[in-house]
């Protein structure tokens, strides 16, 4: 086998504190891989700027100018991690051989590329990144984390437990992936169903380095509700089987309520009422709010969106004029940890 062209894809959002620390990391990485001929010189480390408020893409663009092997694009507007990681595949695909999504932040423990990279070599088209365990989390952390997977498993989405979106994927898969047109995305679930030969590569993580997690309870709540209802119809299912239940008991009710009749014990009851109407009730607005999400997103799949637009490139003339013409990178020291 050739030596492989690779890119490592990382998205970014708001993250001008710890990109000058973290991007000489990857950057020692690719230099070791390409010195050992694990990887082709032609490789790269791919920055998406997912449209972040602060200097980000200055130091981006600064970057891209201090080495070859650095390089960046910019959506035009903040579209979300998934979509970040999406718009550096569909890039890069055209250019390289893998792929290697990782956070900015660097918890991710990127000595695991080596070994993704010999499982590459050994035949596999998809190599998953997956933390070895979470000693290091809370315990709040660590139950809502394996909850989510144990939760995503349950409902139907085929995902990887404990993997995020630290994985390689070659460029065959990617090609295959690139026939996935829906709008609502969600990584982690989509890359089993495309097949292929695939492995694990587990790891420890690490606290990030610096600013702060962009992932709250209420955003991870988000993504799972996302990658249900993106990946799996079983909501659905079990509102049916539900509404069968009630139904059965309903009748049940009914048959109870005329033997109660014929036989005279009938008491009139407000409490057992007005609690059942408030049962029932709860019940349908909650099937009603879950069918209305499915057709909600069937509604923006019927556009046809873009699932990403890149508004500027660091290799190319829609650079931002205000990050070009800045000063040499020295504000911001990328070999000062």
């Amino acid at each position: 086998m050739n030596i492989p062209e690779l890119y490592i894809i990382i998205p970014c959002y708001n993250e001008e504190k710890v990109l000058p620390i973290t991007c000489s990391m990857f950057l020692d990485k690719l230099q070791s891989l390409i010195s050992r001929q694990a990887v082709s010189d032609q490789s790269r480390i791919l920055f998406v700027d997912d449209g972040s408020k602060d200097n980000t893409w200055k130091i981006i663009c600064q970057l891209s100018k201090q080495d070859k092997h650095y390089t960046g694009i910019r959506q035009s507007r903040n579209r979300g991690h998934q979509n970040s990681v999406l718009a550096g595949l569909m890039e890069a695909m055209d250019h390289c051989d893998i792929t290697i999504t990782i956070d900015c932040d660097g918890q991710d423990d990127v000595n695991a590329i080596d070994n993704m990279i010999a499982a590459y070599m050994d035949g596999c088209e998809v190599v998953y990144g997956v933390r070895s365990s979470r000693e290091s989390d809370t315990f709040f952390k660590r139950f809502t984390a394996e909850g989510f997977y144990r939760l995503m498993n349950w409902m139907g989405a085929e995902v990887v437990f404990n993997h995020a979106d630290y994985r390689l994927v070659s460029n065959r898969v990617l090609k295959e992936f690139s026939n996935f047109k829906e709008v609502n995305i969600f990584l982690r679930g989509m890359f089993p169903l495309v097949g292929f030969k695939s492995t694990s590569v587990y790891y420890e993580r690490k606290e990030r380095i610096a600013g702060e997690s962009h992932y709250s309870l209420k955003k991870m709540i988000a993504l799972a509700f996302d990658g249900i209802t993106s990946l799996s119809v079983r909501p659905i299912h079990l509102i049916t089987k539900l509404g069968i239940l009630i139904a059965v008991i309903s009748f049940a009710g009914i048959i109870w309520s005329i033997v109660q009749e014929i036989r005279g014990n009938t008491v009139a009851g407000w409490a057992s009422t007005t609690c059942i109407i408030c049962f029932l009730s709860g019940i349908q607005m909650l099937s009603i709010g879950v069918i209305g999400e499915y057709i909600g997103k069937i509604y923006l799949e019927s556009k046809g969106r873009p699932r990403y637009i890149i508004s500027e490139k660091t290799d190319g003339k829609s650079i931002d004029k205000d990050a070009a013409e800045n000063e040499p990178y020295a504000s911001v020291d990328c070999d000062d940890k």
